[in-house]
């Protein structure tokens, strides 16, 4: 019987070796969760139960137990690499089976698949055609295709005009061949573009084609010259002045655009408004043709699109300009990714612009410690773990995300450490009670 109670002993001690010495090997394991071993006693029994006066038979390993407490976070430069900070699992597909993580370690593959080391993809929300987030679960996709141009529909402008500027010295206009007024001409020959004397300020900026294209819009600003302003009785009436009166000319590409556009400010030095003319204020850009540097048509389509200066003034000093904002961009290849604290997905693309991919999920159980070893650093559910609650972070209990970090192995070297000790006397104490009883069995074998 006490053979069989020490070996019982020595296996046990063994296996507790064996979990401690599997604790330490990942102690540098990123998402590890230290193990330990619960040991249960054996004693003899029948239905009738078990006697006053049993021994017991040994010891037996019971379970084996993750502690699942926070690991430390470690900073890393990869915005992929994903630490949970509070409870909660990556969720993972490795073929369509669903595993859970602790570690973040996630590269792209070739297909644009958010994985980790072992190809298994991570899940959330993927975002549909419209741009939402989806509530349905699915693998996370980062598409590394250029992202379409889009032509410019909608420009505007915020500024001053000095109101102490008085009328250019020269009318705003090209002289052609004849030597009458024109329109100016980059691609005219000679070539045509309006000299300093003929405007007070001036704006420029970029504007997009629907190929993506890039062409420059300036819009200058030239002050009425106040004999050719006449007013009412009703306005002047109204306080409103001859010197309140602008013109604004639009060019793109140094091509003028049709004629000018009056600018009228009131006293207050505020645009005057006309709510029964939804282009007041704005400068109408009407079939506009992109032209090559050559002055050539580029093939994109023609183009109908607004100036928007409704928020201008006309105070008493120099002119300046404080937004200028245009809807159109380039094409644009992938430079980034960020991922917030919620775990929204974002994407940065060359031409300035970004885009919500997805949302990434977070997995939590009833009762974690049920859960499965899997390898790779991964678990599954199990029948005493219970099915996973899918949510994002932050939500259901789940802890948030920290982008570019990992979680480190929860593993405390030093507590290890005396666990071996202790399992390496309960080893010799197991195999000192083998020699004992061996010893005393001889001494019964010898008798005469």
């Amino acid at each position: 019987m006490a053979f069989d109670t020490s070996v019982s002993g020595i296996l046990a001690a063994s296996a507790d070796l064996g979990i401690i010495g599997n604790n330490i090997a990942n102690a540098s394991t990123m998402g590890f969760k230290a193990s330990r071993g619960e040991f249960t006693d054996i004693y003899a029994a029948s239905l009738l139960g078990t006697p006053g006066t049993s021994v017991g038979q040994g010891v037996k390993l019971n379970s084996v137990t993750q502690d699942f407490s926070q690991g430390n976070i470690q900073f890393t430069s990869n915005s992929l690499d994903l630490a949970i900070n509070g409870p909660g699992f990556f969720r993972l597909s490795n073929d369509g089976v669903a595993t859970y993580t602790r570690a973040g370690a996630f590269q792209l593959d070739r297909e644009g698949n958010i994985v980790n080391s072992s190809g298994m993809k991570l899940q959330g929300f993927p975002q549909d055609r419209f741009g939402n987030i989806t509530g349905e679960l699915g693998d996370l996709v980062l598409s590394t295709a250029l992202i379409d141009p889009q032509a410019t529909t909608q420009v505007s402008i915020s500024a001053n005009l000095d109101s102490r500027e008085v009328a250019p010295a020269a009318a705003f206009a090209a002289l052609d061949a004849d030597g009458n007024n024109t329109f100016f001409d980059a691609f005219a020959n000679p070539p045509t573009s309006p000299d300093s004397d003929m405007f007070n300020a001036s704006s420029s900026m970029t504007i997009y084609d629907g190929l993506g294209n890039p062409h420059v819009l300036s819009v200058y600003f030239a002050k009425r010259n106040p004999g050719d302003v006449e007013l009412t009785e009703e306005q002047i009436a109204a306080g409103e002045s001859v010197n309140n009166r602008w013109y604004a000319y639009t060019l793109i590409d140094g091509v003028q655009q049709g004629e000018a556009q009056e600018v009228s400010f009131g006293s207050d030095g505020l645009l005057e408004l006309d709510p029964n003319d939804p282009l007041k204020n704005k400068i109408q850009i009407t079939d506009w043709q992109p032209l090559d540097s050559n002055g050539e048509p580029l093939g994109a389509s023609a183009q109908t699109f607004t100036v928007d200066y409704e928020s201008f003034t006309q105070y008493g000093t120099d002119f300046s300009i404080s937004s200028v904002v245009q809807d159109g961009y380039s094409t644009g290849q992938l430079r980034g990714i960020e991922i917030d604290s919620s775990g929204i997905m974002f994407t940065r693309y060359t031409n300035g612009q970004s885009r919500t991919i997805g949302q990434i999920a977070i997995a939590s159980f009833t009762n974690q410690n049920g859960l499965q070893p899997a390898g790779d650093t991964t678990f599954v559910e199990t029948f005493s773990s219970g099915q996973a609650t899918i949510t994002t972070p932050g939500l259901g209990g789940t802890g948030l995300l920290s982008s570019g970090a990992l979680e480190g192995s929860n593993v405390e070297l030093t507590q290890q450490l005396v666990n071996m000790i202790v399992a390496q006397r309960n080893f010799q104490a197991n195999a000192q009670m083998i020699q004992t009883e061996d010893a005393v069995t001889q001494s019964v074998i010898n008798l005469r």
